[in-house]
């Protein structure tokens, strides 16, 4: 959620900045109604004011007390009415980007910063991963059809093991070697935390939801991690905090009808371990640099060819002011395949959850600074280990650092 403060000082770079994002908010309707709230607001304490100097005097007090009291009643009413609506419209508004983030329409205009490795060439005709999964028994495409319909899928033998050893590879590289802390969430949260996160208003549609219990499902641990310390206040001596969590994760996918209805890229539940940081807001573009640097360390740790993407402004997520996309290549499918996105939120998810630092002991509390990215994300990266390590006859040999965590060193 942007300050108040900032749109009511700089409307035009706010909507700039919105233009800038292809994106549309209620700017003039937010102002509108923020004006109206602070003459309503300077009538009630004059109001307040009078109540106070009238008590005094005993007889005029009672009969000018009684109106006051109605006049303050029904401008409080109005002004808490205003307070809603002004969240609602608060809540739809896109964090602004950065000054050094491209200006662009669409993914198209993502720019890119480095690489790593040269993109694997084969001396065979590559196999995409959804015939050398069948063709090797790991993932049964029609029995997940058959217990769950569409974009639903089985891993089976070592095709789950494989799944399993990245998830737990991931974690003790970034618990061990990174400094992240494990955490284990919850997949489901209440309505407040899918606010406090940016996934509630606008994406909605797109989300599981329990309407019995108001249960949400995770589309991602940062749900759960943004929510860690709601409603709290930190000391400096906490900051930074890093934590790490697997989840399994579970989105509609409705804004990507008919896109990938092959293989096991795009479905409606898979797995993903999550990068979270809360930090001081001078320090969070440094933040972002180093768990971009431990994103793309998985990467190079799997022999992975990649390149880091600085996503344009149309391209941008919507609680993001910077974020860095890291792809890995997949012959098999011959394309790059977004397997982590690494985002400064600036404090944007902190005031949605009311997450607060101080500076220094009895100082004014401040919104702290959040950041996420994927470390790494599933299926993706399973389809870019089995696609690059495929073998002429078939058969897939197992990354190094996977081996003792598969139990093989091929999987035929």
């Amino acid at each position: 959620m942007l300050d108040i403060k900032l749109i009511r000082e700089n409307p035009d770079l706010v909507k700039n900045a919105i233009e800038n994002r292809h994106d549309s908010a209620p700017i003039d309707e937010v102002l509108r109604l923020d004006a109206e709230r602070r003459r309503n607001i300077v009538k009630l304490d004059a109001l307040r004011q009078e109540r106070k100097v009238i008590s005094k005097e005993r007889e005029k007090a009672q009969e000018r007390g009684r109106a006051l009291r109605t006049e303050i009643q029904t401008l409080e009413e109005e002004v808490n009415k205003i307070d809603r609506q002004l969240e609602e419209l608060l809540l739809q508004i896109p964090n602004i980007p950065q000054p050094d983030v491209p200006i662009g329409k669409d993914d198209s205009e993502n720019v890119t910063v480095r690489t790593w490795g040269e993109p694997k060439k084969l001396d065979f005709s590559p196999l995409p991963h959804w015939t050398l999964g069948e063709n090797l028994k790991i993932i049964d495409f029609e029995r997940g059809v058959k217990l769950s319909g569409s974009r639903f899928y089985i891993l089976k033998g070592m095709g789950a093991r494989l799944q399993r050893a990245l998830i737990t590879f991931f974690l003790d590289l970034h618990t061990r070697e990174h400094g992240y802390s494990e955490i284990y969430p919850p997949y489901m949260v209440k309505r407040e935390c899918m606010v406090g996160a940016g996934q509630l208003p606008k994406f909605a549609e797109n989300i599981y939801h329990d309407a019995e219990e108001d249960y949400w499902f995770v589309g991602t641990a940062e749900i759960p991690l943004t929510n860690l310390h709601r409603d709290e206040i930190l000391t400096a001596e906490e900051l930074p905090l890093y934590y790490c969590a697997y989840t399994a994760c579970f989105r509609r996918e409705k804004m990507s009808a008919g896109k990938d209805t092959r293989g096991i890229k795009r479905g409606h539940q898979f797995d993903k371990v999550e990068l979270y940081k809360f930090v001081m807001p001078e320090t969070s573009n440094d933040e972002l640099e180093k768990l971009t640097r431990d994103a793309e360390d998985v990467c190079q740790k799997l022999g992975l060819a990649y390149r880091i993407r600085k996503l344009c402004t149309g391209d941008l997520g919507f609680t993001s002011i910077k974020s860095y996309d890291i792809d890995v290549w997949a012959p098999g499918c011959g394309e790059w395949l977004e397997v982590s996105s690494c985002s400064n939120c600036g404090d944007f998810q902190a005031r949605r959850a009311n997450v607060r630092y101080r500076p220094e002991p009895n100082a004014k509390p401040q919104f702290v600074h959040t950041l996420n990215g994927s470390g790494l994300a599933l299926p993706r990266i399973m389809i870019a280990v089995m696609e690059n390590n495929q073998q002429a006859d078939g058969s897939i040999n197992v990354p190094e650092v996977l081996q003792s965590y598969v139990g093989a060193k091929v999987i035929k």
